[in-house]
């Protein structure tokens, strides 16, 4: 009698306690040997298992669904720098979009094996396998290019057009609109990232063709300085 005046004590006590277990509130009362208890913890039991189960089936289910990430998941990794669509808002970071497939991946491959010196770039494009940098090129081979809204210098537009079918239109045809050459675009591109471009090209930060080469040693050396700002305001002037 005390110790079942004890149970009803304790239960008694329990009911009372808001900080107890639900558990603990509930009849203690033994039915075939076990009590009310044990049978919610089995039933919790088997409860979590079930769950358990379900959730390792979801999980391993999940890296068919998961498996990859998609073109446009890859290509939004570079909108900060690039502008949503590839569209950049300059003036250090070039425009991306519409250039030509092999044009992009052969730019990236420079990067990542360091042929074209960068701040950010060589890092960035190392995290990418070669079929992730061929779907990020995908991604912005298929958005239209849009030209950048910049100053020029109107005065030397026209020298620059003539200095561009002299040096450049062989490989950067239709004014350098066209990237059907697989040289990139450069008709309204943003003036100081092509400028930082030419320096590197110079310095032997980048790797340059031959023919390229010698077509800019001859532009440097007959019209200096003068020949690059008036070539980069005719590239700024096709808006």
């Amino acid at each position: 009698i005390a110790r079942h005046s004890g149970f009803r004590a304790q239960r008694i006590a329990a009911a009372d306690d808001e900080t107890a277990p639900v558990c603990s509130k509930l009849p203690f009362r033994a039915e075939g040997g076990n009590t009310v208890q044990n049978k919610l913890t089995k039933a919790l039991l088997t409860a979590g298992l079930a769950f358990g189960v379900a959730s390792a089936t979801t999980a391993a289910d999940a890296p068919a669904l998961q498996m990859g990430a998609s073109a446009s998941m890859l290509a939004n990794t570079c909108a900060g720098c690039h502008g949503t669509d590839g569209v950049s808002q300059g003036p250090a970071a070039p425009t991306i979009s519409g250039f030509s497939k092999d044009y992009f991946v052969e730019t990236m491959k420079g990067f990542a094996e360091g042929t074209i010196d960068s701040t950010v770039m060589g890092r960035m494009a190392q995290g990418y396998t070669d079929e992730e940098i061929g779907l990020i090129a995908d991604f912005y081979v298929a958005k239209p290019y849009v030209k950048a809204k910049q100053s020029f210098d109107e005065a030397q537009v026209d020298t620059g057009a003539k200095l561009h079918d002299k040096y450049c239109e062989k490989c950067h045809a239709d004014g350098g609109t066209s990237r059907d050459d697989d040289s990139g675009l450069l008709a309204g591109q943003w003036t100081p990232y092509l400028n930082w471009t030419l320096q590197d090209y110079q310095a032997g930060n980048r790797e340059i063709t031959k023919k390229m080469k010698k077509k800019l040693s001859k532009l440097v050396e007959k019209e200096g300085d003068a020949g690059i700002a008036a070539l980069l305001s005719y590239y700024a002037s096709q808006q």
